[in-house]
């Protein structure tokens, strides 16, 4: 399997997972904060966040699709590099806020990592790519 075919199904993975994470915290926000690491989630009106969570998802990986699908792929690599700081940010909040080191490096760290690699792998794909060309051009 080719680099370029691992980085689109890499990719497109941490961009439909994301959205996946966003429509479950708009259609059941409790359940899915229930496994998002903090022990108490808010109630009542401040149960808003869980809007807010979900929106925030799914935009961020629509816009992970959006440039797949316009084949930006250097583009959606630095979109990537920039958005491991939402996981590690939640991890982050996770570990300081009732949640344990445990919860925060499996769920969150590890997806900060995967779409780190998702990144280097996409900058890589483009690296070798423009080499290629330039040798077919000498």
């Amino acid at each position: 399997m080719s680099l370029r075919r691992v980085n689109t199904v890499l990719a497109a993975f941490a961009a439909l997972i994301v959205i996946f994470f966003g429509l479950n915290f708009l259609l059941n926000g409790q359940g899915a904060a229930a496994g998002f690491g903090i022990a108490h989630w808010p109630q009542g009106d401040a149960a808003g966040y869980y809007v807010v969570k979900g929106v925030r998802d799914l935009a961020t990986g629509s816009i992970g699709l959006l440039l797949l699908g316009l084949k930006q792929r250097r583009l959606l690599g630095w979109v990537m590099l920039i958005n491991a700081f939402i996981p590690i940010g939640d991890g982050i909040a996770v570990a300081t806020h009732g949640g344990t080191i445990a919860t925060a490096a499996m769920i969150h760290w590890s997806a900060a990592t995967l779409v780190l690699i998702t990144s280097g792998l996409l900058f890589w794909e483009q690296r070798t790519a423009k080499a290629s060309k330039d040798v077919e051009a000498r």
